[in-house]
């Protein structure tokens, strides 16, 4: 059957009980009335799984107690009967295993961020998409607003000229109690070396910025000088982080980043500086696009409207003064995977470049800022070549 004929079947690894991003994913990919979960491994512990659910109203059947016998039962269902894709949004530790397993019997994947553990494992799951001609999402999620879209055609049409200054942040006070202390799950991992890797706030946030900001502005990160900073007693990874960026076209930037921000709630915030003109977007206020030019007023540009660009228009469901924000961001990256797959499914499968999604290439590059970072803090803050 034509894949136009029918929703996508989504499988999800992770996301059960006591979990925040996982629900968040069943939401967004179900807004567009594309897709829908039929099957799943929710958690490392079979009765989270099954309450989990049984709560989605999901065949018992269809409710894996591991991921590897996920991937091979679901592989061995007829075509019209197995899922399309799996949503894996695990911590980062187990990102990689997860797509390689589901990878190598043919499923295409939807990853949360950061992509890996480790940049070893990044380099591994680029080889891996790459052999299996299969589509792969990163879901940072931030590029799927309306605005954010906007502002990338700004830059990248050459209308607003060569940059010359970026800043980019991202700050929170979510770690500034011992949450992972206070059985709090989505602390817990976080600032677990063996669950996230070398980086803490780098990866949770941190990899947000780099990616909104090459997104936009289509100038990659040359160069940078990190410090980073860990408050709390009895933490490893790094809780706050300050950096100077320079970029491949000559233009500088700062990145600041922090998960102990007092009073922040979900700062991220983006400033690009050109030759012709300057933008700001707000996520906390994600509607507005501030538009300025030398010597002009300054213009504040809101969604759903027609003198926005093509790709603005695309990711709008509603009509002006009828807010959009996180959830409608994040599904208009679940719109651009089922665009892609049922392209792959009809035998016409697009070209990485083409895909209106973040891609592997995007994780690697994620995996080697964090790294990067990570390297200049400890060598006294040098400079290092991304």
């Amino acid at each position: 059957m034509e894949s136009w004929k029918r929703k996508l079947r989504m499988g999800m690894v992770g996301g059960g009980q006591g979990a925040f991003i996982g629900g968040v994913h069943r939401i967004v990919a179900t807004l567009d009335q594309q897709i829908e979960l039929v099957a799943g491994c929710f958690s490392k512990t079979p009765e989270n799984t099954r309450i989990t659910g049984q709560q989605l109203y999901l065949d018992p059947d269809r409710c894996y107690d591991t991921y590897q016998e996920m991937a091979i039962t679901e592989a061995k269902l007829p075509e019209d009967e197995r899922i399309d894709f799996v949503s894996i949004v695990t911590p980062n530790v187990s990102h990689f295993a997860i797509a390689k397993a589901f990878l190598e019997v043919g499923f295409h994947i939807v990853c949360d961020k950061p992509m890996a553990y480790s940049l070893n494992e990044a380099e591994a799951m680029v080889k891996l998409v790459g052999e299996s001609g299969l589509v792969f999402a990163l879901t940072h999620n931030y590029t799927g607003h309306p605005l954010v879209r906007h502002a990338r055609q700004l830059f990248h049409s050459g209308e607003m000229g060569k940059i010359r200054k970026v800043l980019v942040e991202y700050l929170q006070d979510f770690l500034m109690v011992p949450h992972e202390k206070l059985g709090q799950k989505q602390a817990a991992w976080r600032v677990d070396p063996k669950q996230s890797g070398i980086g803490g706030t780098l990866g949770d946030v941190g990899t947000h910025c780099i990616n909104l900001l090459e997104y936009v502005t289509g100038d990659p990160v040359a160069e940078i000088c990190a410090d980073k900073s860990t408050f709390l007693p009895d933490r490893q990874l790094d809780e706050d982080v300050n950096a100077l960026l320079r970029l491949k076209g000559g233009g500088k930037g700062i990145l600041s980043i922090s998960q102990v921000a007092t009073g922040e709630e979900n700062g991220l915030t983006l400033r690009i500086y050109a030759e012709k003109g300057a933008i700001k977007w707000a996520h906390e206020n994600p509607n507005y696009l501030e538009l300025y030019r030398y010597g002009e007023p300054r213009q504040t540009l809101t969604r759903a409207q027609g003198y926005l660009s093509e790709s603005a228009a695309d990711s709008t469901r509603i009509p002006p003064g009828h807010p959009e924000g996180y959830l409608e961001g994040f599904a208009t990256i679940y719109v651009g995977v089922a665009e892609a797959i049922r392209r792959h499914i009809d035998g016409d499968p697009m070209k990485t470049e083409e895909y209106g999604f973040p891609t592997v290439y995007d994780g690697l590059r994620g995996m080697q800022f964090i790294y990067k970072a990570v390297e200049s803090c400890n060598n006294d803050s040098a400079w290092v070549t991304m």
